[in-house]
């Protein structure tokens, strides 16, 4: 009997599956989005110091020209942190599990075109370029980051914004003029 016993144990226990922990998402505080045409550069924010919960975020209200075109780059910062932590910089060394999207509405106010891809050919939204359409308006922008981890070794990242999780939901009021 207490042959059997010790088979079916060794039996179960090696048959579970081994399930790695997620990863948890990034505490970001600080996001920047500098807009560049010509030289001049700018740039717009959100802050949440103190994180989720307590004051109120701010955040700025985009202001660009109608028809030109942009080069954009994104940093994300964690400003609870002394010396500030540049998440940006763990975002490129983990390129292949994030991506930053954007949602323009309406999209007839512009586009916006990635320029920087992960070890894998995928999008990751640090560095593209916006171009602005010859229609002046307002509207809104939604930044996301996903945070798209592997799943049991498995990538994730499939080029949507499907997989994963948030790590920045941002919608930020723009004017085109």
């Amino acid at each position: 009997m207490k042959k059997i016993l010790l088979v079916v144990v060794v039996f179960a226990w090696s048959c579970k599956t081994s399930v790695e922990p997620l990863e948890e998402n990034e505490l970001i505080t600080t996001v920047k989005m500098n807009f560049e045409n010509g030289g001049v550069v700018k740039t717009f924010s959100f802050k949440d110091p103190d994180g989720d919960g307590g004051a109120s975020p701010t955040l700025d209200k985009i202001v660009l020209d109608k028809s030109k075109t942009y080069n954009l780059t994104l940093e994300f910062f964690d400003e609870s942190k002394s010396p500030v932590l540049n998440i940006t910089d763990e975002i490129l060394d983990a390129a292949d599990e994030h991506l930053v999207a954007f949602t323009l509405t309406p999209s007839t106010l512009g586009k916006y075109t990635y320029s920087d891809k992960d070890k894998n050919g995928f999008n990751i939204g640090l560095k593209g370029t916006f171009e602005t359409l010859a229609t002046a308006g307002s509207g809104k922008l939604k930044v996301q980051l996903r945070h798209q981890p592997p799943i049991n070794g498995m990538i994730s990242k499939n080029g949507t914004i499907t997989p994963g999780s948030d790590d920045v939901n941002i919608d930020f009021d723009i004017e085109i003029k």
